[in-house]
């Protein structure tokens, strides 16, 4: 088994102060025995306006925000997924919002770019959010080989999108690592159920590391980072507020799951053609 964190934060537009936050909690998992942790999506940078992030974002394989993940992940002998960071995009005026996945030398072994673009009005409110403006979309699917199994990515609203984690069941991923932000009005709604159908339907873990407060920005998110088990169980939950979860990892569990409840291996995509 292994023990795995989740790090929720509530990043304002500080980068450093983040930095210094996210190093806090990533110590606090150590403690607790974690050899892999997951940060939230903007773990580094909320800002005011949505181009903020434009401004701070990194190419290639340096800068602070990257330099401090590898660090982090050097030094604390751990796997980090880092959230997701602002890396240059083809289009000058927009981003990538990059998902990157450091091994315990501090080697980036990973990027995951998201893909699905928050362009949505929030049912009863004045909500609206337009991720497009600033954000290039990612087109790749990554799951990668680590100590602890198949590590798939994806990130916040990914996970509406079950076709994604399908194509990452199909690589072979064992347990999904998913950054987020979700809203206050879409977490208390969709939240919990969205992560624990992926799991369950995949018979997989999840490791979701939301934002969990209030933003400089008037924005509030959701919070409630959780891990679940393949059967959908939640295995620990943090409401609100900077803090962790942690669990332990049981492929063993999740290979016996998998194979007396043989659901991915039941599958049977029927094609209706019209006459």
């Amino acid at each position: 088994m292994t023990t795995v964190a989740c790090i929720q934060m509530a990043s304002g537009p500080n980068v450093g102060a983040n930095l210094l936050e996210a190093e806090r909690l990533i110590g606090m998992a150590v403690d607790k025995g974690a050899r892999l942790v997951v940060l939230p999506e903007n773990f580094a940078i909320m800002g005011k306006e949505e181009h903020d992030k434009v401004t701070v974002r990194e190419s290639g394989q340096r800068g602070p925000i990257q330099d401090f993940l590898s660090h982090q992940a050097k030094r604390q002998g751990i796997w980090l997924v880092g959230g997701t960071i602002p890396l240059a995009a083809h289009d000058p005026d927009k981003i990538r919002a990059a998902c990157l996945l450091y091994d315990d030398q501090g080697r980036q072994v990973a990027r995951y770019d998201k893909i699905h673009l928050f362009d949505v009005m929030v049912v009863e409110s004045d909500e609206s959010y337009t991720e497009s403006q600033t954000i290039e979309a990612g087109d790749q699917a990554v799951v990668v080989d680590t100590p602890f199994g198949r590590l798939g990515l994806a990130v916040c609203y990914d996970l509406r999108f079950p076709e994604l984690f399908r194509t990452l069941v199909d690589q072979g991923v064992e347990i999904i690592a998913l950054p987020s932000a979700f809203t206050g009005i879409t977490g208390r709604a969709h939240w919990e159920v969205l992560v624990r159908a992926r799991a369950i339907e995949n018979l997989c873990y999840v490791l979701a590391a939301g934002q969990g407060g209030y933003h400089v920005n008037g924005r509030e998110t959701y919070g409630h980072s959780m891990i679940v088990d393949p059967w959908g169980q939640v295995m620990n939950e943090l409401a609100n507020g900077s803090g962790l979860v942690c669990a332990d990892v049981d492929l063993q569990r999740l290979r016996n799951i998998r194979r007396t409840f043989p659901a991915l291996e039941h599958r049977n995509i029927v094609c209706h053609v019209s006459a």
